[in-house]
């Protein structure tokens, strides 16, 4: 197997357990006879590490060999998630622990190890082989926890997806990766978190993809209600979902089999731009069945835009800040992600079309306050070239 196919097999193993740990968890709380708030706070022990992220990527930019933290994390990642899946009947506050645990290895699970792609030879279809693996990981993770669950029980699922972390670690020790000598220039952690300021293009790219994952937080309960308002019942938003799910796995194979060419940054612009109005569409949806094709639509574009903003990240991270700059962008879009559920939530009694509207407003802003940026940072530069 080529160096790519391993990473892309590890990716697959690591990322399918990250997403179908927060099924698992939820399932495994409810067949322990744990209140409802249990799950929720297993969910929210996982989740909120992330933001820790950055610290770990410093690490990650000055290791000599960055398979072994990579390997180190996801061996944390599956053993803490078994210690908390087994801890939860006797000692709740020790299971929380541990899956807050398994959390701060989160970040290596995604943008860590989007981080070191570049480094496996050139490929031009890369990203989208990477981005591919985040739509399959994302969809066959839960569907494996919500499986093993019907054939063997919550607490065998849990450990299964543990399993698959441990897999993903030994395969990590495989990519040809090789050791190097500490970077010179690699930044510390402050001077790393800057980049994503200082920099232009990856501050554009940065506030696009934050605040899109606004509107990528809310799609799952804005599902819910406009399944609702539609169709009559909420479990109509089931089928949304799936069709977000399908949209964006077959946008992932697109940009795998036609990769995205020209500037990260333009294309990311045009996409989100895109993906605002296939969202606003998507509220003047005249029935169901439109609905549906409106969220696999809503997919596809995602599946590209995130293709874009990992290019981004590859081209316009300086060396010596690859990690911090993905681990960093990766683990605010978590928690961007999650307010964006969260004020849905609130704002649910407003109604599907609405929410639609107001998420396709926020991206919308995003898109006009980059292009803004983008002509101040262009005036800013003419006067000091002609200075020079």
């Amino acid at each position: 197997m080529s160096g790519l196919g391993r990473y892309l097999a590890a990716a697959v193993l690591v990322r399918g357990a990250d997403s179908g740990a927060t099924v698992g968890l939820v399932l495994l709380a409810a067949d322990r006879h744990q209140s409802p708030v249990m799950g929720g706070l297993l969910v929210a022990a996982l989740n909120a590490p992330h933001l820790a992220g950055p610290w770990l990527a410093a690490r990650l930019d000055r290791a000599r060999d960055r398979r072994r933290l990579l390997a180190v994390a996801y061996l944390g990642y599956g053993f803490a998630l078994a210690a908390g899946a087994l801890a939860l009947t006797r000692t709740p506050v020790g299971a929380l622990v541990a899956v807050a645990v398994a959390g701060c290895c989160g970040p290596l699970l995604t943008g860590g190890l989007s981080s070191v792609l570049d480094d496996l030879g050139p490929n031009p279809r890369r990203r989208g082989w990477d981005a591919l693996s985040y739509g399959v990981g994302g969809t066959v993770g839960p569907a494996a926890a919500a499986g093993l669950t019907g054939v063997a029980g919550p607490l065998d699922a849990v450990l299964g997806l543990a399993v698959a972390a441990v897999a993903a670690a030994a395969l990590v020790m495989t990519l040809p990766l090789g050791g190097r000598e500490r970077p010179r220039d690699a930044l510390g952690l402050g001077a790393g978190l800057r980049v994503l300021v200082s920099r232009p293009p990856l501050r554009r790219v940065t506030l696009l993809t934050l605040l899109a994952a606004i509107e990528l937080g809310a799609l799952p309960v804005v599902a819910v209600v406009l399944g609702r308002d539609l169709h009559g019942t909420a479990t109509a938003g089931a089928a949304l979902t799936v069709a977000y799910g399908a949209g964006s796995l077959a946008g992932s194979a697109l940009v795998t089999a036609w990769p995205l060419r020209g500037e990260p940054e333009v294309l990311a612009l045009w996409l989100f731009g895109g993906m605002a109005l296939a969202t606003a569409l998507c509220a003047f949806a005249p029935g169901y069945g439109a609905a549906v094709a409106g969220f696999a639509v809503l997919g596809v574009v995602n599946a590209t835009s995130f293709t874009a903003t990992l290019a981004a990240c590859g081209a316009y991270a300086p060396e010596g800040a690859q990690a911090q700059v993905f681990v960093t962008s990766a683990g605010l879009k978590v928690a961007m992600a999650s307010v964006g559920a969260a004020l849905a939530g609130t704002a649910a009694g407003w109604g599907g079309r609405a929410l639609l509207l107001g998420a396709a407003a926020i991206t919308g802003v995003a898109v006009v306050a980059a292009l803004v940026d983008a002509k101040v940072t262009a005036r800013r530069r003419v006067p000091a070239e002609s200075r020079d």
